[in-house]
């Protein structure tokens, strides 16, 4: 089993290496991984390393202990929080006790009082492992599932198998209250190829079951179920824009347990619907996002409003199911599924044609289908036919193996498109948000979350493409258009430093300074005078 991780907070780097030599941390069942010197460093360390215990002093510059020790219960609740206080500091850190800390400790440190407190936590640690991991307990959780009858209306929902007639007789006699106005659906896939040991890979997917429920459904009105191996979430919303606050949740949720768990969880968001009996395709979209892990990962959330080209139904509707897994492979852009998707494609056509008029049904039905698929995804199936002028007329005549050709073409090519729309449109949002940075960075609340909001995407989505196209986070890049601008300031205007802190968002003038020497090297006042002598 893996030590726990342990990050050292304090302002004095003697007292950090003092604890680091003084305590057997192996012995101990603990690892240092990192530490920091304040608090703002120790909050960038813990969203990197995501440490079991954070062991901090109180007295800091820039954040002291206290307002981390919130700000780690607020973002991290699962972090197991140690506090060092002076003799004169003890009466004001016992008034924190609403925060929840594990220990409080005197100064100066003793190693074996340390080393006891350090065993106390250790073993809280490993009872919160044991309850998440214990195979008993998840057995006898096996067996207490959502009432059966419950569960089949649900699939039975995402299938598309109620009539619309016939949905609220049911919702009514199963005492099940869908009213929402909006609804969506959430699929949470958990990785079979990453289990702990011990433990068999459907006790995981319970495991995982469990935790959505305590950490997901309580924040939205949802009905969650087991299918097909994985947990479906049908949820109300209140309005279309809610998915991307499910987003951010969902995405949050699936890094927390495998950090905790150990589960590799991916989350797909479907497109939102204003009618229950339209669920089904909400859930063919969260499916397909899911797919999408392929490309943007594993262990977080994908929106499939968000990838897909336009906010708009997919072009995979339920008319089209036969020809699912060719689509899929379209949006994946894999030319090696486009091509064995064919192949069984073609196969199905032949093998269910005993006529030759069923044969012609059956392509110009498949024509039909490239076309609503086209349409669906806002690009035209005409401008993958090259001289063709009539596929209705042209394709019922290609023989099987022409037939199969023309088909990998079309579909290979629709890919390239799709995937180019794709990335047109992650070009699009970022550079709307270097806009928003260029016109408001002088606002002391700009952040990730407020650009996000105005341009109504989730934190996920916009950090992953953002890192991706860019190389670097948005944080940073903010941060580093910011200290552009204030490092042009000072050697441009006469203005004091903390009033050019002010002028690029920062209120507190300690801080600013902190942050531009953490990029300049030397302090506003020194690259100034530094400036004027060169």
């Amino acid at each position: 089993m893996e030590n726990y991780k342990v990050i050292l907070v304090d302002d004095e780097e003697e007292v950090i290496d003092a604890i680091k030599s003084r305590i057997l941390w192996e012995q101990l069942g603990l690892q240092i991984v990192g530490s920091a010197t304040n608090g703002v460093k120790a909050l960038e360390l813990v969203e990197k390393l995501q440490p079991d215990i954070v062991i901090t002093d109180i007295k800091m510059p820039y954040m002291d202990g206290l307002e981390l020790s919130r700000r780690l219960n607020d973002e991290y609740r699962n972090v197991h929080i140690i506090i060092f206080t002076g003799f004169d500091e003890f009466d004001y850190a016992k008034e924190a006790v609403h925060l929840e800390i594990d220990e409080y400790m005197l100064k100066p440190i003793n190693a074996v009082e340390l080393s006891e407190c350090l065993k106390r936590v250790k073993n809280s640690l490993d009872k919160e492992r044991e309850e998440k991991l214990n195979v008993q307990k998840l057995e006898n959780y096996f067996d207490d599932v959502l009432p059966i009858i419950q569960t089949n209306f649900f699939v039975s929902l995402i299938e598309g198998r109620v009539n619309e007639s016939e949905y609220e007789k049911f919702l009514q006699a199963y005492k099940i209250d869908l009213n929402g106005p909006y609804f969506c659906c959430a699929v949470f896939h958990t990785s079979e190829n990453n289990v702990p040991e011990e433990m068999s890979p459907l006790l995981l997917s319970m495991s995982v079951e469990r935790e959505i429920k305590a950490r997901i459904v309580g924040k939205f009105k949802c009905r969650e179920f087991i299918y097909l191996g994985n947990t479906v979430l049908i949820i109300e919303l209140k309005s279309k824009e809610e998915t991307v606050e499910l987003t951010d949740v969902c995405d949050k949720f699936c890094k927390w347990v495998n950090r905790v768990i150990g589960a590799v969880v991916t989350a797909g968001i479907g497109m939102v619907c204003d009618n229950i009996s339209n669920i089904n395709n909400s859930y063919d979209g969260a499916r397909e996002a899911v797919s999408y892990r392929v490309l943007y990962g594993t262990k977080r959330a994908i929106n499939i409003d968000e990838i897909t080209s336009n906010k708009q139904n997919m072009g995979l509707q339920s008319e089209e199911t036969k020809m699912h897994e060719l689509f899929k492979a379209i949006y994946l852009g894999n030319e090696q599924e486009i091509e064995a998707a064919t192949n069984r494609e073609v196969n199905r056509i032949h093998g269910n044609s005993n006529t030759v008029s069923q044969y012609k049904l059956y392509t110009m039905e498949m024509v039909g289908a490239f076309y609503r698929f086209c349409e669906n995804n806002f690009i035209d199936f005409n401008d993958f036919l090259g001289e063709m002028s009539n596929p209705y007329e042209k394709v019922p005549k290609m023989d099987e193996s022409t037939l199969k050709k023309w088909i990998v073409q079309v579909s290979t090519e629709m890919g390239k498109q799709l995937k180019s729309v794709r990335n047109s449109k992650s070009r699009r949002l970022i550079n709307d948000a270097k806009n928003i940075v260029a016109n408001r960075y002088m606002e002391e609340d700009l952040s990730l979350d407020k650009v996000c909001s105005i341009m109504g995407v989730s934190n996920s989505y916009f950090s992953s493409i953002f890192k991706k196209e860019t190389g670097i986070s948005f944080v940073s890049y903010l941060t580093d258009y910011r200290m552009d601008i204030a490092a042009k300031l000072i050697l441009d205007t006469n203005e004091k430093s903390y009033k050019i802190g002010e002028m690029v968002g920062y209120m507190d003038a300690n801080y600013f300074s902190y942050v531009f020497k953490k990029k300049f090297g030397i302090s506003p006042s020194k690259y100034r005078n530094a400036k004027l002598k060169s």
